[in-house]
């Protein structure tokens, strides 16, 4: 059995704990607890349980998130700046976005004049 250490450890100063990383990789990416956990094996209740840091995580699951949510496992840790920190789009738009895309191209047009209009409306 391990001894406990007599001398205390370095604060490690980490801007995000590694279940809000995971939520925050997870949202990046645009998906839902649901979507990460059937990708990984597990429920969407671990999944929040993860993120909220009611589980810890194994050295296995640290690798199952990485691969899921193709990145680095340095990233989950919080140990390197991630490119994620970069402001993207909600989930929600991302998801109207696909949805315009498949709509004919004067559909497309007439949607996008729409949303032009009220944009110029609101800059006001």
């Amino acid at each position: 059995m391990p001894r406990p250490r007599k001398e205390k450890l370095p604060e490690l100063n980490l801007s995000q704990s590694i279940g809000q990383n995971i939520a925050r990789i997870r949202k990046s990416r645009g998906l839902t607890q649901i979507e990460l956990g059937n990708i990984i094996g597990i429920n969407q209740y671990q999944i929040s349980d993860y993120e909220i840091g009611r589980l810890h995580l194994s050295d296995e699951m640290i690798i199952r998130f990485a691969k899921a949510l193709k990145t680095t496992s340095d990233d989950i840790l919080g140990l390197k700046e991630s490119d994620n920190d970069v402001e993207k789009p909600s989930l929600k738009i991302i998801r109207r976005l696909i949805k315009i895309e498949k709509l004919s191209e004067a559909d497309q047009k007439s949607l996008l004049k729409t949303i032009d209009m009220f944009l110029k409306a609101a800059e006001k």
